[in-house]
């Protein structure tokens, strides 16, 4: 509860920044505020703690999780006000709105009743339309934004609807009285049940991007900018795969037969989707968008997986791709501002421009195709090994092969920047604050490549 009251306090005081003058601070303010939940956050462990009449639950899995998404959003946050702080009016409200989205992100992750569900989803989602949408006088960010909320509007629709006959089949909102229900019944077929868990499972398909639901992704990915992109990218997924996840494991396990089929058919194709769609991108970004699909598919083995590895699974997972994703957008936005472009073409010659930046983003991108020595490849091998336990060794060869399809287009800025020479003598500069952030997360890269246990253990 300390943890949501923190960064409801930090949002509340970043909206009166322009109001009282101190707009300047208010990156600085949400770091603190930032920190003071991560601290929060950390007294929980270990206590699974309920709160709001148990409606929440502090557990070891919401812990984890949720300082996952607050250390990503801080790391955001420092990048966002280094690149665009000075020119944006009205950054305390859009830093605001990033905390307020995280308090969300919280929620979804600890919630132990279908209603703060659909709350943390709602605070989540509304704050991605608006982040979207923040370059208003550009036609692709409005077309994000628009794209983004009709979008994300439809599944909420089918996420409530779920809610609702969940509850008119079980009589409560309570996961623990729902899987009470479901392990008593799971015998009998309750047709109201299966449907509320199938509209259920459309609408956050819809959220985690999953084909055939991901439509909206690349288009919104595409026009919001590059920073934020890489909130959504990260932030919004490992919240809503965390969401995800403890529902479908903790409420609906017993009637797994029922709904698992359609799991492993959703994520054989979305991989496919996302790692042949973005063979086809020139522009980086877009290509990460499909990719961030394919990403999809593989985090949704877990919920294939034995309850006792797919949590740790997942959280590894999440740690790898989050860590990694984040740099690599991160890096796009560098190269796009610096060279005017976010294709591949735009990398040529960056070892001999900035050796450094050359390094972290052949690490970033090693990691998100799974090679060794990498957290990315870790991830994987956790995935993959927790889906064989549960039985679909036909799934997991599917996504080896994925993999392998991903080396292609993620090795393009790897070869432009070692193998190619620049025909401009233009030079990439990073200051002291983008070199040490993208080094420590290189280097977290790196360490959680060779001691995996560091995440797997807790």
């Amino acid at each position: 509860m300390n943890v949501v009251i923190a960064l409801t306090i930090t949002g509340i005081l970043n909206l009166f920044g322009s109001i009282f003058n101190y707009r300047k601070i208010t990156p600085l303010l949400s770091i603190i505020g930032l920190a003071a939940a991560i601290v929060f956050n950390s007294l929980e462990w270990n206590t699974n703690q309920p709160f709001f009449h148990h409606m929440m639950v502090m557990d070891n899995y919401a812990v984890a999780f949720g300082a996952i998404c607050m250390v990503l959003a801080a790391v955001l946050i420092i990048f966002y006000n280094r690149f665009m702080g000075d020119n944006d009016h009205h950054l305390a409200e859009v830093l605001s709105i990033i905390v307020f989205s995280v308090a969300g992100a919280i929620v979804m992750v600890s919630f132990t009743n279908l209603l703060m569900l659909f709350l943390g989803v709602e605070i989540l989602s509304i704050s991605f339309y608006i982040l979207a949408g923040l370059k208003k006088k550009d036609l692709s960010s409005n077309e994000a934004a628009m794209k983004y909320f009709l979008m994300g509007s439809f599944s909420t629709g089918f996420l409530l609807f779920g809610i609702a006959l969940i509850y008119g089949a079980t009589a409560s909102f309570d996961l623990s009285a729902i899987a009470e229900f479901v392990k008593l019944n799971s015998a009998n077929t309750n047709y109201l049940l299966l449907c509320g868990v199938l509209l259920i499972l459309v609408g956050l398909l819809f959220k985690v991007a999953a084909a055939p639901f991901h439509f909206w992704t690349p288009d919104v990915y595409q026009g919001a900018p590059t920073i934020i992109t890489a909130f959504f990218a990260t932030v919004g997924k490992i919240a809503s795969f965390g969401a995800f996840y403890r529902l479908f494991r903790l409420c609906f396990a017993p009637i797994s037969s029922e709904w698992s089929g359609v799991i492993m058919v959703v994520a054989i194709i979305t991989m496919f989707i996302g790692n042949i769609t973005a063979l086809q991108q020139k522009s980086l970004k877009r290509m990460l968008a499909y990719s961030s699909i394919a990403h999809a598919g593989y985090m949704l083995l877990a919920l294939l997986s034995p309850a006792y590895m797919g949590a740790s699974a997942i959280l590894f997972y999440s740690v790898a791709y989050g860590i990694s994703s984040m740099a690599a957008f991160i890096i796009i936005h560098i190269i796009q501002t610096q060279t005017g472009t976010d294709e591949a073409i735009g990398f040529t010659g960056l070892a001999q421009k900035n050796k450094v930046l050359a390094f972290i983003t052949a690490i970033s991108m090693l990691s998100l195709s799974g090679i060794p020595i990498t957290a990315g490849f870790f991830g994987k091998f956790y995935l993959f090994s927790s889906a064989i336990e549960g039985g679909y060794v036909l799934l997991v060869c599917l996504a080896v092969v994925n993999s392998f399809i991903s080396i292609y287009y993620y090795f393009k800025p790897v070869i432009e920047s070692y193998f190619k020479n620049s025909h401009t003598d233009n030079i990439i500069q990073l200051n002291n604050t983008e070199t040490v952030l993208l080094i420590l997360l290189s280097i977290a890269t790196i360490v959680l490549g060779i001691l995996p246990g560091l995440v797997t253990s807790i």
